[in-house]
């Protein structure tokens, strides 16, 4: 059937997907067009979805032989009691899909995979996440259905990023708050993108274009790799310095800046009294982590613990991003050195 598309890439596509059916403009009785390097989703007529999301194009659409899926489960000829053991979420980073299984669904990860294979417009391979480990933050991934390698080119933000999701971090969960602080950079301030991965928050902050420099740092040569990969694609590279080094390395010789940002979730408390003299009087520290879910709101008095060497800081914000498990939280806080 002849009717107006959206024209996607095939690593956006599940992004678009969603877009269109939170605004209910995705026709639902025509399939979703798979061509060699992009999508084409059928719109409901009279749509208008964002020129951001891609390009508008006629297009012959094959009809819908039942109604489409809903979530990936439907995939799959189980019984309810086991589909409830199903985790309800998943990660896409590129052409890559990430997913957590408990120990009850291990035997099942081919037939698991194979479904998010189906379900996700663009996915080319689906892996299983055992979590990252390592002071280097390498993921432990397991190949359970599709093919090629681990490295991609996630798109968020309008920005692309090269990823390698076995062997340098990135979390497509933290897109919001890399847009947050590239909003809340001042003209003419420096900033440290501590622990960095694949450097999101340090593209995104030179991106913005109001911040003199961005230092980036990690300890792992794949990311800062990938970084360097990145920037050469944009105009505003040079804006970044990527550099090779622990947390400990850097601190002892850098001088205090106007903003640092550490996403380091699971330890990066333990590095208050290395990180807390790298924050200019007046300025801002974006700390990262993970916490038990009865523990957050008094974390903000542990972290300003943490900085109290150099002199006090305050938080100013401590919010929650995301759940992290069913007891624990990913939070971020806002803390402020106090000026002299």
């Amino acid at each position: 059937m002849r009717a107006r598309g959206l024209v996607v890439e095939r690593s956006r596509g599940e992004e678009a997907r969603r877009a269109l059916r939170e605004a209910r403009t995705l026709r639902e009785d025509l399939a979703i067009v798979r061509r060699a390097t992009d999508l084409v989703l059928p719109l409901v007529d009279g749509a208008e979805p964002p020129s951001s999301l891609g390009r508008l194009e006629e297009h012959d659409f094959p009809v819908q032989e039942r109604p489409s899926r809903t979530e990936f489960r439907d995939l799959l000829d189980w019984p309810a009691d086991r589909k409830r053991l199903l985790p309800r979420s998943f990660d896409i980073v590129g052409d890559i899909v990430l997913i957590r299984l408990p120990p009850e669904l291990e035997g099942a990860r081919g037939e698991i995979g194979e479904a998010l294979l189906r379900f996700v417009p663009g996915a080319r391979l689906v892996g299983l996440d055992r979590g990252v480990e390592g002071v280097e933050r390498r993921r432990r991934v397991e190949r359970i259905a599709g093919g090629g390698p681990w490295t991609t080119r996630h798109r968020e933000n309008g920005l692309a990023f090269d990823v390698d999701v076995e062997r340098a971090y990135f979390s497509p969960r933290l897109a919001g708050e890399h847009a947050r602080l590239a909003r809340l950079s001042r003209p003419g301030e420096r900033a440290y993108d501590l622990c960095c991965g694949v450097g999101p928050f340090s593209v995104m902050l030179a991106h913005a274009g109001r911040v003199a420099a961005v230092t980036a740092i990690d300890a792992n040569p794949a990311a800062i790799r990938l970084l360097r990969g990145t920037l050469a694609r944009y105009p505003f590279g040079p804006r970044v310095q990527p550099v090779e080094a622990s947390v400990e390395e850097f601190a002892a010789s850098a001088p205090p800046v106007e903003r640092v940002i550490m996403n380091l979730p699971r330890e990066g408390i333990k590095y208050g009294p290395q990180v807390a003299p790298l924050v200019a009087p007046g300025g801002s520290l974006h700390y990262y982590e993970v916490v038990r879910r009865d523990e957050v709101r008094e974390r903000g008095n542990v972290v300003e613990r943490a900085l109290s060497a150099v002199g006090p800081f305050a938080v100013r914000e401590l919010r929650v991003v995301h759940p992290y498990s069913p007891s624990s939280d990913l939070i971020a806080v806002t803390a402020v050195r106090a000026g002299v």
